[in-house]
C-alpha cells in the first residue's frame, strides 16, 4: 500500500518512517490507509514535481562537487554516532548530552609558526586533488517561478468562530488551561475550587505527587503550600470534623499510598507528604497511577456520597508510551467515578516532547542535559522534530499543558492550573520565557479529543495528514531516520579523521537536502487544502514548516560548502588557550557570512520572507516565536576550534562510589 513517503522519499528511505503511534492505535488502519491512498494519487498526478526536480538538480550539482578519492571511499564509515555507555542509556531516547557550556570557540585565531599547529589537513599540493569550487549563477538569474522557491503565498488564517469550548453545555467540561502567576496562585485557586466543593457537601481530596528527580526543586514550596491550605481550610465551617478527608499517594515507576485511609488530621496530612520519595528510575506512569489513586478511595466516596477531586501535581506529561496506551483508560475511570482532576503542571514544550534540565555532577563538575518527558500539547507532534541538523534541544513554550493532562482535567470537570515559568535549568528559555496572550492563542487552541478519534478524523483534513507525513519522515527521534539526516556539527582535531568525517556528512547532506525538496514540494502541492483549512492552528502549522523546509535547504547547503571550504583552506590553531584550555576538537559555528551565496541566497531571501509572514500572521504565538528564532540563527557556517578546561579534581572521597547521573 503506498504512502506519502513513498512520494517524499528515496527507495532507500521510504521504510523509516515512524509507525509506533499507528501500531498502537492499528485498529484505524483501514481509515488511515484510505486517507494516504488518495492522498498519494494526488501527488501523483502533480506536475510541480517535475519542476521541483529540474531546480534542485543544479544543487544536487554543486553538492557533486563534494567527491571523493577511491582511497578515502574504502575508509568510510558511515554510522558516526557513539553510542552511550551501558548505565546512562534508555529505552529509544538520547538521556544525557555533556553540557559543553564551559568549550569557547575561538574568535580570534593566530598564524604564528611558533605558537600555533595547522590544522593537519593537506596543504596547497594536497588540495589539488579537488576540482575549484564553483556556483551555479543560472538560478539567481531565472524568473522567480523558476527558482524552486517560490511557489505559494501565505494568507491570513481563518478566525475560528467556534473553539473546543464553545456549543457544550456548561459544567459538561472542566478547564484545560488556568493560567497563574505563580504556586501561590495555583494553590490559592485549587483551595477555593474546594470550599466551592464543602458548600455542596463532604468532600475527598486524593493528593498524587510526581516522584521525579525534577520535582526536587518546588517540593519545598509545595509541601509549605499545602500546609497553609489545609490550616486555612481548617479555620472554615465546612471543613470541621470529617467533612473534609484527604489521603497522599504518589507515582514513579509504581504507586504508593501515603496514607492509611483518608484522614482529617493534620499532623497526618503533612507527615504523609514528607514522606513522597524520589524516585531515581525516571520512569513515570501517571494514567495507571491516577487510576489506582481514584480505585483505591472509590469505597470511602460512595460510602457516604462524598464528592471526589484528585489533584496531580507534576511537572513531566509522563512516560509517551505508556500514555497512550493508558490514558483513554483514565479518562473512563475518572468521569466513571465523578471524580474531578486538577493539575499542578507545567506548559508543554511546542510540538516537542522533551525538555532537557541542566544537571551538574557533584562529584566530577560535568554538567548534563537531563532529559524530560514535558509535551507536546497535541496527540501528534504537530511541527517538525529537527532543527535542520540534527533533533531539537530547544524549549519554546507552547502555551498550554500536555496533551494528556490537559484532556484528563477537560474531560472530567477539573481544571488544569499552568504554572507559569520554565525553570532556569530549562535549555535555551531562561531570560525570554513569557505569557502568550489568551485571546491570541484561542483560535490555536490544541485538539484534545481522544486520539483514535483524531487518527479517525485525519482522512477528513487532507492538510494534516500530508504535514503529519512529512514531520514522521523527517523524525530524528526514530533511530534508524536519524542516522540518515542528522549531521555532526563536531568533527575530530586530527586531520585525516576530519577528512574521512567530512567527506561522510558531506555525503549524507546530498540525500538530506534531495529529501527537502521533495517535502517542499509535497507542501506546495498541499497549498489548495491549506486555503481551505478552517481551523488557524493547522493553517499555522503549514506556514511555519513551509518556512523551515525553504530554510534547511539553504543551511545545509551551507554546511557541506563551509565544510568544503576548511578542507581548502585549514586553519592554524594554537594548541592552548590561556588560562589552562586546551584545543580538543573541531565545530561548525553559526556566522552571518555565506559560504556559497550564490547558490543559497535565494533560498534566504525566501525563506526569510515566509518567517516573517508566520510573524505577522500568527503575531503573540509560539509559531510567530519560533519563526523569529529561524530568522535570528542567521544561514552561515565555520569551522571553528573548540577548547576545554581539564575536568576539576574528584570531589568528596575520591574512593567513594561514583554518583549516577539521575534520570528525570
Amino acid at each position: 500500500m503506498p504512502s506519502l513517503s513513498d512520494n517524499l522519499l528515496p527507495d532507500h528511505l521510504r521504510h523509516l518512517s515512524d509507525s509506533k503511534t499507528e501500531e498502537i492505535l492499528k485498529s484505524n488502519e483501514s481509515e488511515l490507509d484510505t486517507s494516504r491512498r488518495s492522498l498519494a494519487d494526488l501527488i501523483v498526478g502533480a506536475g510541480a514535481l517535475g519542476i521541483s526536480t529540474f531546480v534542485h538538480a543544479a544543487i544536487l550539482i554543486m553538492l557533486g562537487l563534494f567527491t571523493l578519492t577511491p582511497e578515502i571511499l574504502e575508509s568510510f564509515n558511515i554510522i558516526v554516532v557513539e553510542p552511550l555507555p551501558e548505565d546512562l542509556q534508555r529505552p529509544e531516547e538520547l538521556i544525557t548530552v555533556e553540557l559543553q557550556e564551559d568549550i569557547d570557540p575561538a574568535t580570534e585565531l593566530t598564524n604564528s609558526q611558533e605558537s600555533a599547529t595547522m590544522a593537519g589537513l593537506p596543504n596547497a599540493e594536497g588540495v589539488s586533488q579537488f576540482s575549484e569550487p564553483t556556483f551555479n549563477t543560472t538560478v539567481i538569474e531565472d524568473s522567480p517561478e523558476e527558482t524552486g522557491v517560490k511557489m505559494v503565498d501565505l494568507t491570513i488564517p481563518a478566525s475560528l468562530q467556534a473553539n473546543l469550548m464553545t456549543d457544550i453545555p456548561i459544567g459538561s467540561y472542566g478547564d484545560p488551561r488556568e493560567i497563574v502567576d505563580n504556586l501561590e496562585q495555583a494553590i490559592d485557586r485549587m483551595t477555593q475550587e474546594i470550599i466551592f466543593m464543602l458548600e455542596e457537601g463532604d468532600v475527598l481530596v486524593v493528593w498524587l505527587f510526581d516522584q521525579s528527580e525534577s520535582m526536587r526543586n518546588d517540593q519545598k514550596e509545595i509541601r509549605e503550600r499545602i500546609n497553609k491550605v489545609y490550616a486555612e481550610l481548617g479555620l472554615t465551617d465546612g471543613a470541621q470534623g470529617d467533612q473534609l478527608l484527604t489521603a497522599i499517594t504518589s507515582y514513579g515507576t509504581g504507586y504508593f499510598k501515603h496514607t492509611k485511609k483518608p484522614t482529617a488530621d493534620l499532623e497526618l496530612i503533612r507527615q504523609a507528604i514528607n514522606d513522597v520519595p524520589i524516585d531515581p528510575a525516571g520512569f513515570e506512569i501517571m494514567c495507571p497511577a491516577i487510576v489506582r489513586a481514584i480505585d483505591d478511595h472509590e469505597s470511602y466516596r460512595s460510602r457516604g456520597k462524598r464528592q471526589m477531586a484528585l489533584i496531580v501535581v507534576t511537572d513531566e506529561s509522563g512516560e509517551p508510551d505508556n500514555n497512550i496506551q493508558t490514558l483513554e483508560m483514565a479518562v473512563a475511570t475518572a468521569q466513571k467515578m465523578q471524580c474531578r482532576t486538577y493539575f499542578l503542571g507545567r506548559e508543554a514544550v511546542f510540538g516537542y516532547p522533551h525538555a532537557y534540565m541542566n544537571w551538574r555532577h557533584p562529584q566530577t563538575g560535568v554538567n548534563h542535559w537531563l532529559q524530560v518527558d514535558r509535551g507536546p500539547e497535541t496527540a501528534f507532534v504537530e511541527q517538525l522534530q529537527t532543527n535542520g541538523f540534527r533533533r531539537r534541544r530547544d524549549a519554546f513554550s507552547s502555551g498550554f499543558g500536555p496533551y494528556e493532562q490537559c484532556r484528563i482535567a477537560r474531560e472530567s470537570g477539573g481544571i488544569f492550573f499552568m504554572l507559569p515559568t520554565v525553570e532556569k535549568e530549562l535549555v535555551g528559555r531562561e531570560a525570554d520565557k513569557r505569557r502568550y496572550e489568551l485571546k491570541a492563542m484561542k483560535p490555536y487552541l490544541p485538539d484534545l479529543d481522544s486520539r483514535q478519534k483524531q487518527l479517525t478524523m485525519r482522512s477528513n483534513y487532507p492538510l494534516r495528514s500530508f504535514i503529519w507525513q512529512v514531520i514522521m519522515d523527517l523524525n530524528p527521534l526514530n533511530e534508524e531516520t536519524a542516522r540518515i539526516i542528522e549531521l555532526d556539527m563536531t568533527f575530530p582535531r586530527q586531520a585525516d579523521a576530519f577528512l574521512r568525517r567530512a567527506r561522510e556528512q558531506q555525503e549524507k547532506a546530498k540525500i538530506y537536502i534531495n529529501y527537502l525538496a521533495n517535502a517542499q514540494t509535497v507542501l506546495e502541492e498541499a497549498y489548495p487544502f491549506r486555503e481551505d483549512e478552517l481551523n488557524a492552528r493547522w493553517q499555522a502549522n503549514y506556514d511555519l514548516i513551509y518556512a523551515q523546509l525553504i530554510a534547511y535547504q539553504a543551511r545545509v547547503y551551507e554546511y557541506g560548502a563551509a565544510l568544503e571550504t576548511f578542507i581548502r583552506n585549514p586553519k592554524q590553531v594554537p594548541q592552548l588557550m590561556p588560562p589552562n584550555r586546551r584545543f580538543v576538537q573541531w565545530a561548525l559555528r553559526n556566522r552571518p557570512e555565506l559560504s556559497a551565496e550564490e547558490v543559497s541566497r535565494p533560498y534566504i531571501d525566501r525563506a526569510s520572507e515566509l518567517f516573517e509572514k508566520v510573524i505577522e500572521l500568527h503575531t503573540g504565538t509560539p509559531w510567530a516565536e519560533r519563526a523569529e528564532e529561524e530568522l535570528e540563527r542567521g544561514f552561515g557556517l565555520e569551522v571553528m576550534p573548540v577548547y576545554r578546561a581539564p575536568l576539576p579534581p574528584r570531589q568528596n572521597t575520591p574512593n567513594a562510589p561514583r554518583i549516577p547521573i539521575p534520570k528525570l
